[in-house]
């Protein structure tokens, strides 16, 4: 739960008491070091749930299915690095894949918000804190060592900030999310890229101050091109030292921002 190096995709590497990870061999500008996909069990080597089973990577794919018995796959939203090998998933394992949205469901049921699911030996609540986008879901586990844990998908990374999928997801509703989590405590964050972080509550706090200088920058440039700026003219602004490769995620935190304060005004 460190800023340590990120371990080889070959290893499962533990995070907290009831969670485990490997991870994709998917490095990218917006995975990261790569998609990890956890393990939560009770008991190493026995019953467990997948969360998030990643690309369709048959050596991936086959290391999870070894991790124990797998009784359920959970997803915590529709991005291909989180869903394209879910189906080939539960075609090796049989285990239901649940998702919020039924377009990723195989053999199981859509998540509900508050719903309480009990495998693997491990209570999981599930939470759907919208804005990254509508159908992200994060999974809670009260017991997970002393402050619990929160598997967080994209909605919180363990590095950098959460780009939103405008218009799918919105800003309004991402800052509804954050004081939701932000009342969790210190759960441990345990992201789907990037490192562990130690305490859910600080993290919050460091998203909403990041949003709210973003939020400044924006009006500030407004107020000199004017209200109907383009989004491509914000962008230049505002996100004018990124790299090209992670420019149209620029432009999409851009877009939803500027919904976001012409619609609160």
């Amino acid at each position: 739960m460190s800023e340590a190096a990120q371990p080889a995709p070959d290893r499962i590497t533990r995070s907290t008491p009831l969670a485990r990870y490997r991870l994709a061999d998917n490095p990218g500008p917006m995975s990261l070091d790569g998609t990890k996909s956890y393990i939560l069990a009770a008991e190493t080597g026995g019953p467990c749930v997948v969360v998030d089973p990643g690309p369709a990577d048959e050596e991936h794919l086959a290391a999870l299915a070894a991790a124990g018995d797998v009784e359920l796959v959970l997803i915590t939203h529709r991005h291909p690095d989180h869903t394209e090998g879910a189906e080939r998933f539960h075609q090796l394992t049989g285990a239901p894949v649940r998702a919020a949205d039924q377009a990723y469901c195989f053999g199981g049921d859509p998540l509900q918000d508050g719903e309480v699911i009990t495998a693997g030996g491990v209570e999981i609540q599930v939470l759907a804190p919208r804005g990254h986008t509508s159908d992200s879901v994060c999974f809670l586990l009260r017991e997970d060592g002393p402050s619990g844990s929160v598997l967080t998908g994209d909605t919180i990374l363990g590095r950098g900030t959460t780009v939103l999928d405008y218009p799918d997801g919105t800003l309004q509703d991402f800052m509804a999310s954050l004081e939701k989590l932000g009342q969790l405590g210190r759960a441990v964050v345990l992201p789907a890229h990037g490192p562990d972080l130690e305490n859910l509550e600080s993290v919050v706090l460091t998203y909403r101050d990041h949003r709210d200088e973003r939020l400044a920058q924006i009006r500030g440039v407004l107020g000199l091109l004017g209200e109907d700026a383009t989004v491509e003219q914000v962008a230049n602004a505002v996100y004018a030292d990124v790299p090209a490769s992670v420019r149209a995620a620029a432009e999409l935190s851009v877009a939803a921002q500027l919904e976001y304060l012409r619609v609160r005004g």
